[in-house]
Order: structure tokens, then C-alpha cells, then sequence
């Protein structure tokens, strides 16, 4: 009896800088459980991190980093493609061919072009502008089934879709059209600073957020300085967004439920309860940091698996690639 073929999933991750525990608990913790389920090819999105000005050397260290982070976060090379983008050349063929099937008006709407320029007025690049579009090609080049987005990347996903089913329109069956993977389990991770705000490692105050290859001893004084409420009560409440978060952390980490960590504190202050989630962090995260600095020293063994990873990745991009430029009327 033939075993039916897995789904397929694409994520990319940009190289720009410490992953934080938002970004573990809330995308990077969910891609190993994705692996067995899915036929997974995941990306090193080194190619858009230029879109604002970078120091090489330092962009450089962040690409090996990111890439040592995925496989000391127990991704395995064996059940999935892992690269890094600008390593496959189809990635900016594909881009420039959609971005002539993309109108300027789509561009024009995105509201991350928009945060994104404000925020870097001194370069607004034809880059950042049309990013989008090699992000459409980053995902089409594989033909997954699904993509997994937060809320900030649905926009992106859903101009995918209309590049490719616009394509597809005009020239046949192309493309896969992705629809978007919402995780089974997820945390969104707020500031320790300020938790009505998202955890970001732009964030000025590195007390609010935590890396994952942050110590021991920096998790904990992070969390021992958590902000919380006067209540001293661990429980959710509609004004207790510390303690929201705290729990919502601990939740992800130990997998109890909100009621279980409720009783587990029953009487017992915001200072035990701080130490509890702090500890539970800093064990969860202890084997990634150890495999990590395993993985970055040998940078032989590193560069081979990246090698690989690209020509794996290389193999399926270029037969979407061809048969696109194929359609198009390019001779090959």
C-alpha cells in the first residue's frame, strides 16, 4: 500500500541578530513538531535583511548564527531542507519575474512598507518597497501546501496568493496557492518592560526581552525584574497584563493550563512566581544554548550542512523556476 505524501510547509527567519523567547515560544518551538507532521523546507532569509543598512562582517556572524540556532533547535537535515536563501539563485530570478506580474497599487498598501520607511526615512530603498514580491517568490519557488504566519506576515501571504493565482490565470497551473498554518500551540510573548507591547529585541531596554542564547543568570534577573501589578494574586485578569504574560510564558514552557498554574500559586507572591517562571525558562532554553556552541565552532561541519541544505533547496526551486520562465516565453 502507497503512503500518502506529506504536506509541504515553508518558513523563513531573517538573520537580524538574537532570536528572542517571543520568537521561540511563538513561530521556532512549533517547526520541530511541524517536521514530523510536514515535508518542511525552512530558510535563512539572509536576502532581505538588506533592505536596511548592514555591517557585513556582522551580518555575516548573524546568517552562521541563525543557521547554528535551527539545528540546535533540533531541526534535522535529514527530514527537512534547511539553506540559506541567497544561496539559491531562483529566490531573486523568480522575485523580479512576479514582481512584472505585481502591480505598483498592491505595493503601495502594504502597511509594513509603510512602518518600515517611517522608521528608516534616510533609505527608503526600491527594496524595502517591493520586498513583498521575493517574499511571494520565497514561498511559490517550493509549492507548499502551507506557510505559517503571525498576524504581522498574513498581508504578505495573501499577496502570494494573488500573484500566483494571477499568474496562474494567465499562463495554467503553476503554482501551488498556500494557505496559511495556524500553529495548535503558540504563545505571542509581550515585553517584560511594557506588556501591552510585543517582546522585540529592537526594544532599547534589554531588560524586556529575553535571547535565546541569553545565560542563565540574565534570564533570571530579567524575570526577577518582570513587570507586574500591585494584586500580588497570580491569575489572568483584564488589567494584569504582566502577569498575563508571565503566564502565558510558563503555560508554553510546562504545558499546564492557566487554571493549573493559577492553583500552583494559590497564596503564594509575584516574587516565587517570577523565580518559578524563570527557572522554567532557563531549563527549557539550557540544551539549545549547549548545542548551539557545539554546533558554531566547527564551522567545517556547519558550512557541508548549509551546502547540502542549498542544493537540496536548489533542486526543487529551479524545476518552479523553469517551468514559470518556460510559460513566460524564455528560452532555455
Amino acid at each position: 500500500m502507497e503512503m500518502e505524501a506529506k504536506k509541504k510547509v515553508l518558513s523563513c527567519i531573517q538573520p537580524s541578530g538574537m532570536l528572542t523567547l517571543g520568537n521561540y515560544l511563538g513561530a521556532l518551538k512549533n517547526w520541530l513538531n511541524m517536521q514530523e507532521e510536514f515535508d518542511c523546507t525552512f530558510a535563512v532569509a539572509d536576502l532581505h535583511a538588506i533592505t536596511v543598512r548592514q555591517e557585513p562582517a556582522k551580518l555575516r556572524q548573524q546568517i552562521y548564527s541563525t543557521y547554528a540556532l535551527m539545528l540546535a533547535l533540533g531541526l534535522d537535515p535529514e527530514k527537512s531542507t534547511l539553506f540559506i536563501q541567497s544561496h539559491v539563485a531562483a529566490h531573486s530570478q523568480l522575485a523580479w519575474l512576479l514582481s512584472c506580474y505585481t502591480q505598483f497599487g498592491e505595493m503601495s498598501r502594504m502597511t509594513q512598507f509603510k512602518d518600515k520607511s517611517a522608521k528608516h526615512a534616510d533609505n527608503v530603498n526600491v527594496g524595502l518597497f517591493s520586498y513583498p514580491v521575493l517574499m511571494a517568490a520565497d514561498i511559490l519557488l517550493y509549492k507548499p501546501d502551507f506557510v505559517p504566519v503571525g498576524a504581522d506576515q498574513k498581508q504578505h501571504l495573501e499577496i502570494a496568493r494573488d500573484i500566483a493565482e494571477r499568474f496562474n490565470g494567465i499562463y495554467g497551473d503553476v503554482f501551488t496557492i498556500p494557505d496559511p498554518y495556524i500553529p495548535k500551540i503558540g504563545a505571542r510573548v509581550m515585553s517584560l518592560q511594557d506588556p501591552t507591547k510585543k517582546m522585540s529585541k529592537s526594544d532599547e531596554n534589554l531588560n524586556s526581552w529575553v535571547a535565546i542564547l541569553d545565560n542563565p543568570d540574565d534570564i533570571m534577573r530579567k524575570f526577577k525584574r518582570a513587570v507586574t501589578d500591585s494584586e500580588a494574586r497570580v491569575c489572568i485578569g483584564e488589567e494584569k497584563h504582566g502577569i498575563n504574560n508571565l503566564i502565558g510564558i510558563y503555560s508554553a514552557v510546562t504545558g499546564k493550563t492557566a487554571e493549573q498554574i493559577t492553583a500552583e500559586f494559590e497564596g503564594k507572591g509575584y516574587g516565587d512566581f517570577k523565580l518559578a517562571v524563570g527557572e522554567a525558562v532557563v531549563e527549557e532554553l539550557r540544551p539549545i544554548r549547549e548545542r548551539y556552541e557545539a554546533i558554531i565552532k566547527d564551522k567545517a561541519a556547519l558550512e557541508e550542512l548549509y551546502r547540502n541544505g542549498a542544493q537540496k533547496a536548489e533542486y526543487v526551486a529551479r524545476k518552479t523556476l523553469s517551468k514559470a520562465m518556460k510559460k513566460v516565453g524564455f528560452v532555455l
